[in-house]
């Protein structure tokens, strides 16, 4: 009898409901429900449409019905939370991580916590985003939602909470919170302590591929499901895609490739070292009692967000128009540093690489392919870069490039990624969010003994692309001028 299972994954821009059926020895999936996601601007505040988003998980839920599901699964994206009172009624909108609040106060935590005290407790790549920084500056403004807050859960506890009224804190998405200790598998309070965030609102710290709980009756009743239980799988998104890596050995480096570009290594130990903090590299939690050592690079974001201005311009592209307006742009124009500060919540995409590009005295692009291809050029050095740095901190070279992810869509930046690294890159699969979900699901409900079992899975059921490094002197040439802006 196959193994029905409903995965729910929220992203930036959107979120879908897809059905995994596992027979045993392959997985399909199927997507049910999709739906759009994304910033709501409130006065001068951005913020998630929480119960929106809870409606839409719930509509899912209501079609999965038909499917006789036996567990459901939800993941979503990193830092942001929300807060409840002692009556477990939620404070506020959730913010929205790329909202403003929070400019400056990595530098305010900072000023009173040396960075390498942070980093030797957490471990976590510094970032303005982070959970940290928010509550930072919820301290700063003297906010009444924390003083009055009574727990806080991240985003996809705070759903799971709401499908079955147990809080809990799952341990990949605690772990991109920067309040996370990995050594010791707890919350750091020590650190909380001194910057006066109240512990009393961290919630109990469960493993990845816990069963939670049954549906809620009113939730069970609204979707017309009976006998479902809530299992979390891997709640980051980015610990689900690595756990569906169809990899056999652990010589390689992965990219979870979306509107971030989440690019590392699975390990066995978080490495808090000296090279570590140096490089800004992030100890995340992983699958199967692993971390995840990897770099948080600004990704497609930089496209999307071109693509949305042009669209206010009156220039609507296909992102397929875009590659191809690419493929014809001259190449290495100019590059950028795609995560230099000011391309994390732009008015304007476009201007702000062209100012960018003014300002480090480059040829300016002007085209849209142009433009294009400097995000995309400037995204593979910086994979390039990336990997190197991974190597130097490990000691070894890693042979291969895993890309997992919506991006592996893009044939032209994963040839670019080949060439650029001088490494052959596997592409593949696509939906691994949806992937990992449902089959740390089925691992959760013992169909599946280990996750080098559930990777064998993907390897057996969804295509693969390979890309082989060519041209690869042009790109070393490109790399001198990218390493030079890198240093400044």
């Amino acid at each position: 009898m196959s193994l029905n299972l409903l995965a729910v994954d929220l992203g930036a821009e959107s979120g879908r409901a897809m059905l995994g059926r596992f027979d045993g020895e392959r997985l399909t999936l199927s997507e049910i429900h999709r739906f759009a996601n994304g910033g709501v601007r409130v006065r001068d505040s951005l913020h998630w449409d929480v119960l929106r988003l809870w409606n839409e998980i719930k509509h899912g839920l209501a079609l999965a019905a038909a499917h006789d599901i036996q567990s459901v699964g939800l993941d979503a994206w990193g830092v942001d939370y929300g807060l409840l009172d002692r009556d477990d009624e939620l404070i506020g909108n959730p913010f929205h991580y790329r909202d403003a609040r929070t400019d400056g106060m990595l530098e305010q935590a900072c000023s009173l916590i040396p960075r390498e005290e942070i980093f030797e407790q957490t471990g976590i790549q510094f970032m303005p985003i982070n959970t940290l920084y928010q509550l930072v500056a919820m301290r700063r403004a003297n906010s009444a939602a924390l003083d009055s807050a009574a727990a806080l859960l991240m985003m996809p506890d705070l759903f799971n909470f709401w499908l079955t009224g147990r809080r809990a804190s799952e341990m990949t998405i605690a772990s991109t919170s920067q309040c996370y200790n990995p050594r010791d598998n707890r919350w750091a309070f020590p650190l909380l302590e001194r910057l006066d965030i109240p512990a009393r609102m961290f919630q109990e710290i469960i493993p990845p591929a816990t069963v939670l709980e049954k549906l809620t009756p009113s939730v069970a009743k609204d979707a017309d499901l009976q006998n479902v239980c809530v299992i979390a799988p891997a709640c980051h998104d980015t610990a689900a895609a690595i756990a569906a890596v169809p990899a056999s050995s652990s010589d390689y480096a992965y990219i979870s490739s979306g509107t971030w570009s989440l690019m590392g290594v699975e390990i066995n130990s978080p490495i808090i070292s000296p090279a570590s903090l140096a490089n800004n590299f992030t100890n995340e939690g992983g699958v199967a009692g692993t971390f995840r050592f990897l770099k948080n690079i600004m990704g497609l974001w930089l496209i999307q967000e071109c693509r949305r201005a042009w669209t206010r311009n009156g220039a609507e592209f296909s992102y397929d128009e875009i590659t191809q307006s690419v493929a014809s742009a001259r190449p290495f124009v100019a590059l950028i540093d795609p995560d230099d500060a000011r391309f994390l919540h732009p008015d304007d995409m476009p201007a702000q690489i062209q100012a960018y590009c003014a300002a480090t005295q480059q040829t300016i692009p002007t085209t849209h392919g142009e433009i294009a291809r400097c995000i995309f050029e400037s995204l593979a050095l910086k994979y390039r870069w990336t990997l190197e740095r991974i190597e130097e901190i490990l000691g070894r070279k890693l042979s291969a490039i895993h890309i997992v992810g919506g991006g592996t869509r893009n044939e032209l930046l994963c040839q670019f990624t080949a060439d650029a690294t001088a490494r052959p890159v596997i592409a593949g699969p696509v939906e691994a969010t949806a992937i990992g979900n449902a089959l740390m699901q089925a691992v959760a409900l013992k169909h599946l003994a280990s996750v080098a079992d559930a990777r064998q899975v993907v390897r057996q059921s969804f295509a693969l692309k390979t890309y082989k490094p060519r041209d690869t002197a042009q790109w070393d040439d490109a790399y001198a001028r990218f390493s030079n802006l890198m240093r400044h």
